[in-house]
């Protein structure tokens, strides 16, 4: 996992629920975990749908948000954006050239589901089963 660790949106949003197989991964990372500042935007734009999921109440969750960013260093643009243009040319998602060219910027990979993160060759990227291999010697 080289030095570092880049969550996606759809990782950060399942890291809600306590229960998640995502979030027992989470617990055991010795990484730097790093995300696009912007991430907490769109969690709250997506929050009844992650509260509704995560299966907390309301108060829960905001305690689940807080634990769980505290563990995360939040990086804006701004460090990153040398790398937007290189980025942009190793995908055809735009959604995923910010963490693309975060990975770039510091040489992280990045945990992701997502098929697109997942084709690309700009940086490595493992899926929550790679990061099951990784940690604990076995699939699921």
């Amino acid at each position: 996992m080289k030095n570092g660790l880049i969550l996606d949106a759809n990782i950060f949003f399942s890291l809600m629920s306590p229960i998640s197989i995502n979030s027992y991964i989470f617990s055991f990372l010795k990484e730097e975990i790093v995300a696009p500042n912007f991430i907490k935007a769109e969690l709250e734009e997506h929050k009844s749908e992650c509260v509704f999921k995560s299966k907390l109440s309301e108060q829960q969750f905001e305690i689940r948000r807080e634990e769980i960013e505290s563990f995360i260093k939040f990086v804006d643009v701004k460090e990153y954006k040398s790398f937007l243009k290189i980025a942009l040319g190793f995908t055809p998602d735009e959604d995923d050239v910010p963490n693309i060219a975060l990975a770039l910027s510091n040489n992280y990979s990045i945990w992701s589901n997502d098929l697109h993160f997942i084709k690309q060759s700009a940086v490595k990227v493992f899926t929550t089963r790679e990061m099951l291999f990784e940690l604990f010697g076995y699939l699921i």
